[in-house]
């Protein structure tokens, strides 16, 4: 029982610190939302959906102890690498992670008395399917509970792009937008709907919202987790022949406004949603 006395960390190990900064302050907010609405039960099989570099799963993992096993399923190789370092690091031995899709669970019926996701599930391919299969794992009286940001996102980006759009008279463009958002966050009253078409029923749903402050729009279009997370969605939305012209118009934009307010503003609106079966 007290094992985790021979257990000790060397504060100087580089491995250690491969994993120390694990989190990115993009999952914070929402991770921490939902990890505050778990309810917590000994001796429960999780599903964590799309867990990405391994949050929420190993933190699920410690929090909920041997008696439990936690599954996590996700089709990126390089972040279930990631993952399984820090399972190692940390000596979490009560995780299962499944390379794979939501869309296809390959887990019992009736298995899971809790399934989680931070954020993920708005970011399948078939939404009416994955829901169909966290009905189908999940024990009566189980908890389903997931984060989600609202497709009022970014609006302060969007609403310069959408008018640099309608000036330069590309509708086509400006339709592909409302496409993508529509395609990657669904307005909520639709989501929730979906939800009890599918069986659930609805507990809870909560608000919340933060945001990135930038010093300008410059500053923003460089901010490594934009780049890597949402301009080359943005970017898709133009021909290649005209992004450089059209960010150029956006950057401005943003840069007068940052001159005006002192700084560049990104709102983030996001919901979690407690649902049961």
């Amino acid at each position: 029982m007290t094992k985790y006395i021979e257990l000790d960390f060397d504060p100087d190990s580089d491995q250690l610190h491969d994993v120390l900064d694990e989190l990115c302050l993009w999952s914070a907010p929402f991770g921490l939302k939902l990890l505050d609405n778990l309810l917590l039960k000994k001796g429960i099989s999780v599903l964590d959906i799309g867990f990405c570099d391994g949050f929420p799963l190993t933190e699920l993992a410690l929090r909920l102890g041997q008696s439990s096993t936690i599954y996590g399923i996700d089709p990126w190789e390089a972040a279930i690498r990631r993952t399984k370092k820090k399972i190692s690091i940390y000596n979490i031995q009560n995780v299962k992670i499944i390379k794979g899709v939501a869309e296809n669970i390959p887990l019992d019926n009736n298995s899971i008395d809790l399934i989680t996701s931070n954020n993920g599930i708005n970011n399948v391919t078939d939404l009416d399917k994955t829901l169909q299969e966290c009905f189908r794992i999940l024990k009566s009286g189980g908890q389903f509970i997931q984060t989600m940001n609202l497709n009022s996102t970014m609006i302060e980006f969007y609403e310069i792009l959408g008018k640099v759009l309608q000036a330069n008279r590309m509708e086509n463009e400006l339709n592909k937008m409302k496409e993508q958002i529509y395609k990657k966050r669904k307005p909520l009253d639709e989501f929730l709907q979906l939800l009890k078409q599918h069986g659930f029923s609805i507990t809870n749903v909560m608000h919340d919202q933060f945001d990135y402050k930038f010093v300008d729009g410059t500053t923003l279009l460089n901010h490594y987790f934009i780049r890597f997370a949402f301009l080359s969605g943005w970017k898709n939305i133009l021909p290649e022949s005209k992004q450089a012209e059209i960010f150029e118009i956006i950057e401005s934009e943003m840069n007068n406004i940052a001159e005006i307010n002192g700084y560049f503003k990104l709102s983030v609106p996001f919901v979690l949603i407690d649902c049961t079966k």
